[in-house]
Formats: structure tokens, sequence, C-alpha cells
């Protein structure tokens, strides 16, 4: 039996980040833009639990991350879509980065995550000599 996690957010990214992109598609320059918002809408899911962080995506959506709260050292938000969206960059005590882009909620999000790393036991790491 495993470990009950208790589901804070889980979807995908905020729908004003693909209406706003195909908005801009109009402008031909902006094309790249489309593309990639209309990859993140049909491919990109984020799960975020008491437990964890889990960001499912890349092509067709075979790539998966996890992150638990534990091995988070920050958290850096910044507003898109007049503050409707965000995006979010979790560094890790390791020095990687992972990225949540078109994030709803971003700002209770991160104040969650924030909690969350605030509660999660320190591992304390040792340099072996």
């Amino acid at each position: 039996m495993g470990i009950r996690e208790e589901v804070y957010y889980e979807g995908g990214p905020h729908i004003g980040d693909l209406i706003l992109n195909v908005l801009l598609a109009f402008t031909v320059i902006c094309i790249p833009l489309t593309v990639g918002a209309i990859v993140r809408a049909l491919w990109l899911r984020y799960r975020i639990t008491n437990r964890r962080i889990t960001v499912e995506g890349g092509w067709l959506g075979r790539d998966r991350s996890d992150v638990i709260y534990s091995e988070i050292k920050q958290v850096v938000t910044v507003a898109r879509g007049i503050g409707l969206w965000g995006d979010m960059v979790i560094t890790l005590k390791d020095g990687n980065r992972l990225e949540l882009r078109a994030v709803p909620k971003f700002r209770d999000i991160a104040a969650y995550i924030q909690d969350k790393i605030k509660l999660a036991p320190q591992v304390a790491s040792t340099a072996a000599d």
C-alpha cells in the first residue's frame, strides 16, 4: 500500500497563454511562439501534491520530472498575461532548475511550495573526505 498524496493542483498551462499566442500568430513573426503554446497546451501537465511536484511534458508528453520538497532551494515567479498566469523557476539544491511555464494561480502555488519547503525535513549534506 502506497503513501497517499493530497493533490493541491493538477492540470495544464493557463488557457490564456494559448489564446494570446494564437492571436499573436497573425503577426507572422510570432508563429514560433504560437507553436510553442500549442505544444504546451497539448502535452504539458503539472501535478503539485503535498509530497512532490511532477511535470510531464516533452514531445507527446513522454518526459517526466519529479521533485520532492526537501530538494528545493528556491522558487522564483514572473507574472505574465496581466498577472493571470505566470512562469515559475524552481532551483534545486544541486543547482539544476525546473521551469514551469504559464502556471495558473501561480502566486498561490508558489506560496504553497514555499510553505512545503519550510516544513520539509532538511537533508544534511556531508562531504566525504
